[in-house]
């Protein structure tokens, strides 16, 4: 992300809190811790299929396969996903929410933010994974959360509210949020949103309101993880060992639970339906995702294949290609061909071509995969056909 767009997307902030109480045990949590091209010389169909050979793993080995060189026979180019948003109409509407919640006496809050923020993120697309981390890591809401903690915080310390109390104060303002099924507010299923779609929307469901709530914690310097359920997401709030409740042990440390949803919430206190089930916990530590789509043209005896592969993440992907070929059954590909490898920056568009020749005589499929450091991370397939 260049500075200028840091720059641009900046100008979409306009935040006005009005703060307002009325009415008016210390614990201590702890602190936070390009462009190449190749064109393939035709010759005439081999007599006999040649032997096929292996997928990649689509589980990380060990230690990650070197990425072998061979001569290229690929054309790419990369665009910037979140500079095409950005270069879409701003508009220059405002919109206005009002918020109250109850934390040791009334609270009342006005919200106003620029649409165009609140379009720019409506607009991103939804990263496939349950590791909502990358809704808390998307930098380009940072400086719109550091103005929101700044409020919170400012309030906090009026309040002479301990360093526990003052993130059961920001818990408090984001349990108080009203509950709302994906279904009912969105086209989706499941939508999960960005904090900054969260509070325009006044509400969300649980990995909405922890995904915002998380937000705010990191924000604060306090150590956060997100926890998630079979059916359900929360929080972690790491802490030292005189808080009690219950809490998972990551990296040596203890994260409490807190829930999200519903309000009265407690540092530690979970609700009677988790107990004793199982949930795995995701930092809030950048990563890639990636994703991609693919046509297909006839060129002779090859298939002209070209592939989008999208970085819906937060991370650079390292050692990305693409590795394609004709299914031969029992995890091998007849004529697999692969793409030069290369960095994928976040939120960027890789397109590569690849010219495989076409079996002769084979009931199969087209098989694209998308390797990322040695494994393949994203398969997709073509229907069935007689060659």
């Amino acid at each position: 992300m260049t500075r200028y767009l840091k720059n641009v997307l900046s100008l979409f902030f306009l935040i006005i809190f009005l703060v307002t109480p009325i009415g008016c045990g210390s614990y201590l949590l702890s602190t936070p811790t390009s462009t190449t091209t190749a064109t393939p010389t035709i010759t005439q169909p081999p007599t006999s299929t040649p032997a096929p050979s292996t997928l990649v793993p689509s589980t990380a080995p060990p230690s990650p396969t070197p990425t072998p060189t061979l001569t290229p026979t690929s054309t790419t180019s990369t665009d910037n996903l979140t500079e095409n948003i950005a270069q879409s109409p701003v508009s220059e509407d405002i919109i206005y929410r009002d918020y109250a919640w109850n934390y040791q006496g009334e609270w009342t809050w006005e919200l106003l933010t620029r649409e165009a923020i609140y379009d720019y993120y409506r607009e991103l697309p939804r990263p496939p994974t349950t590791d909502y981390s990358v809704y808390v890591t998307h930098p380009n809401d940072d400086p719109y959360i550091d103005m929101l903690v700044e409020k919170l915080e400012d309030a906090a310390k009026k309040s002479e509210f301990s360093a526990y109390e003052t993130v059961e104060f920001a818990a408090a303002f984001v349990q108080s949020l009203p509950y709302s099924f994906d279904s009912e507010t969105t086209p989706f299923d499941e939508y999960p949103r960005y904090p900054i779609e969260t509070l325009v929307d006044n509400g969300g469901d649980c990995e909405d309101t922890s995904i915002l709530l998380a937000s705010i914690i990191d924000a604060m310097g306090y150590g956060v993880v997100l926890v998630s359920f079979p059916e359900h997401v929360a929080i972690g709030i790491k802490g030292s060992e005189n808080v009690t409740g219950t809490y998972w042990e990551y990296g040596n440390s203890r994260y409490y639970y807190l829930e999200t949803t519903g309000e009265g919430w407690r540092i530690g206190q979970l609700p009677e339906e988790y107990e004793g089930v199982s949930a795995y916990v995701y930092p809030l530590v950048p990563i890639p995702i990636l994703t991609h789509e693919w046509t297909t043209s006839p060129e002779g005896y090859f298939a002209l294949l070209e592939v989008k592969v999208s970085n819906l993440g937060t991370a650079t992907a390292n050692d990305v290609y693409v590795y394609a070929g004709f299914d031969a059954g029992n995890d091998q590909l007849w004529n697999p061909e692969q793409s030069t490898s290369t960095d994928l920056e976040a939120d960027y568009i890789l397109t590569l071509q690849l010219y495989i020749r076409v079996p002769l005589d084979e009931h199969t499929r087209l098989v694209v995969q998308i390797v990322m450091d040695g494994y393949a991370v994203d398969e997709s397939y073509s229907k069935w056909v007689d060659t």
